[in-house]
C-alpha cells in the first residue's frame, strides 16, 4: 500500500474516521497499531512475523538492560541487540550480495563453484525499522531514555505506518512522549496535515512520475548510445526526481501523522539550497544523517581525534551510508563519493577560511549551484543498473558525442529543465524559511487556490504509479 494509491485513501479515510470517535486512548492507539500491520501486510504478509521478531527483541533486551547495573553486563547485552539487528538486516539485504561475489571471487582465482543462485527477498523498509529499534536501545544504554512502560507504546514507535517503511526515522524520546496523552488533531493540525499530505502527493505523483521519471527513464534505459546533453540532462532530471519522490513521501508522512495529532520531524529543509556538502547532510535524509552522526560519527571520536581521524570518519560514515542505501557496488562508490566531497569540503573550508570574499551572496549561489552539480553527478550511480552502467554513462557525459533529440525528448527536455531552474530557486528563496511560515504570511484564498490547482493537477496528470525510490531501501 503506497500513498498515492486509492486503497490508502480509503484506508485513512477509515482509519481517521475510527481515531475520532469517543474511544478510549488505549484502543485508538491499538487500532493505529494493526492498521499499521494490515498497512505492511499489504505487500508481504509473511514479513510482518520480521517487524514482531524485530519489535519483540529489542524490547525485552532495553527492560534487561534497565535492571542491570553492571557496565560491562550492560554493553554485552547491547551489544546482543546490535548484532540480532544488523545480522537480520545483512542476511536480508546483503545475503545476495555477499554470495553473488563471493562466487565471482573464487571463480576468478581458478575455482568452478556454481551454487544455486540465491533468491533472499529484501522487505520492504527493514534498514528504516531496523535504526529506530537500534537508536532505542542504543539511547537506553546510554541512559538518554528510560525504557517504554507500555509495550503498545514501544510497538506503535517502530510500526506507527506513516514513517515505517520509507521514515523519517523516529527516535524513541520524539514519539514515546507523544503517546503518554490522547493525541487528536486540532483544526489547525488536520487542515495543515491534510494540505502536507496534498503537497507530498503533488511532488511524487506530478513532479516525479508525471514529468520526469519518464525521461530519466528513458535516457538511462537507452540501449544505444547516450550524447553528452542526454546524459547530463538525465543526472540534474534524476537528482531532481528522487528530491521530489522522497521528500514527496516524507512531506506525507509528517502531514499524515499530524492528522492523528503526532508531530514528526522534518526530514528536508530545501537541501538545493546548501552551500556545501556539510550543510547538505544537514538538510537532506535529516533523519538518516543525524542517525549516522550520533550512532557512528560521534561515537568514532568526530573531530575531536585530529584532522587525519576526522577525514577517515567522514569517508568510513558515508562510506557506511553508501551500504545502507543498497547491496551493490554502485552504491558503495556512491558513497565514497560523497566521502570525498565532505573530506575535500573539510580541506577547502581550513585553507580559503579567511578570504572574506566566500560570503559574497553571489558566490554564494555560484557553491549551492556546484553543490547540486556534484550531487547530480553521484546520482548516475543511484539510478544505474549496476557500476558498470553508471560509468558508461559518466563515460557518455564527459566524452560522448551530441546527437540528435527527437522532438518528444526535446518536450520532456525542456519540461524538466524548466522544473530543474524553479526548484533551485524555490530552494534558494525557501533557505531560512519553512512551508508553515510562508503558508501562514499569504491571504487564506492563495492557499487554497494552490492546494487546488495541485488536486486537479494529481488527477489530470497521474503520472506513471511508479513505487517511491527509497522503497528499495
Amino acid at each position: 500500500m503506497v500513498f498515492n494509491s486509492l486503497t490508502f485513501i480509503l484506508f485513512f479515510i477509515i482509519l481517521l474516521i475510527l481515531h475520532n470517535l469517543p474511544f478510549s486512548w488505549r484502543i485508538k492507539k491499538f487500532n493505529l497499531l494493526i492498521a499499521s500491520y494490515i498497512f505492511y501486510a499489504a505487500w508481504s504478509p509473511p514479513f510482518v512475523i520480521l517487524l514482531w521478531v524485530a519489535t519483540l527483541i529489542d524490547w525485552f533486551i532495553a527492560q534487561w538492560m534497565a535492571k542491570t547495573e553492571d557496565n560491562k553486563k550492560r554493553k554485552r547485552i547491547l551489544l546482543l541487540s546490535i548484532f540480532a539487528n544488523l545480522g537480520m538486516l545483512s542476511y536480508f539485504k546483503y545475503g545476495n550480495f555477499l554470495i553473488n561475489n563471493f562466487v565471482n571471487l573464487v571463480n576468478a582465482i581458478g575455482i568452478e563453484y556454481h551454487p544455486p543462485a540465491p533468491s533472499i527477498i529484501l522487505p520492504i523498509g527493514i534498514s528504516f525499522y531496523t535504526f529506530v529499534t537500534l537508536s532505542y536501545t542504543i539511547d537506553v544504554y546510554r541512559r538518554k531514555i528510560q525504557p517504554a512502560k507500555s509495550f503498545l507504546n514501544y510497538a506503535l514507535l517502530i510500526t506507527f505506518f506513516p514513517h515505517l517503511v520509507a521514515g523519517p526515522i523516529l527516535r524513541a524520546a520524539q514519539f514515546l512522549p507523544q503517546c503518554l496523552e490522547p493525541k487528536k488533531a486540532s483544526s489547525k493540525q488536520l487542515g495543515w496535515g491534510l494540505a502536507l499530505m496534498v503537497f507530498g502527493l503533488f511532488q511524487k505523483v506530478v513532479l516525479a512520475d508525471g514529468f520526469l521519471a519518464p525521461m530519466v527513464d528513458k535516457i538511462f534505459w537507452m540501449k544505444g548510445d547516450v550524447s553528452w546533453i542526454q546524459g547530463w540532462l538525465g543526472s540534474f532530471a534524476f537528482a531532481a526526481q528522487v528530491f521530489f519522490d522522497f521528500d514527496g513521501y516524507s512531506i506525507c508522512a509528517i502531514g499524515a501523522a499530524l492528522c492523528f495529532g503526532f508531530v514528526f520531524p522534518d526530514n528536508f529543509r530545501f537541501p538545493f539550497a546548501s552551500i556545501g556538502f556539510s550543510e547538505f547532510w544537514n538538510r537532506w535524509h535529516i533523519s538518516l544523517s543525524t542517525w549516522f552522526r550520533d550512532y557512528l560519527y560521534i561515537p568514532l571520536g568526530g573531530n575531536r581525534e585530529g584532522l587525519f581521524r576526522t577525514y577517515f570518519n567522514l569517508g568510513f560514515v558515508m562510506f557506511i551510508s553508501g551500504l545502507w542505501h543498497g547491496s551493490a557496488w554502485q552504491y558503495i562508490v556512491w558513497g565514497g563519493m560523497h566521502g570525498v566531497y565532505l573530506v575535500g569540503e573539510q580541506v577547502l573550508r581550513k585553507t580559503l577560511a579567511d578570504i572574506s570574499i566566500f560570503k559574497n551572496k553571489l558566490l554564494q549561489i555560484f557553491f549551492a549551484l556546484l553543490t547540486f552539480f556534484f550531487f547530480s553527478l553521484s546520482m548516475v550511480l543511484f539510478r544505474s543498473a549496476g557500476l558498470a552502467n553508471g560509468l558508461k554513462m559518466y563515460q557518455a557525459m564527459f566524452t560522448g558525442a551530441l546527437s540528435e533529440i527527437d522532438l518528444y525528448t526535446t518536450t520532456q527536455a525542456v519540461c524538466a529543465i524548466f522544473i530543474i531552474c524553479f526548484l533551485l530557486i524555490f530552494h534558494w528563496l525557501m533557505r531560512n524559511s519553512s512551508l508553515e511560515e510562508v503558508a501562514a504570511k499569504l491571504p487564506w484564498w492563495v492557499t487554497y487556490c494552490v492546494l487546488l490547482i495541485m488536486i486537479l493537477s494529481i488527477i489530470l496528470i497521474p503520472g506513471e504509479n511508479q513505487t517511491y525510490v527509497y522503497f528499495q531501501f
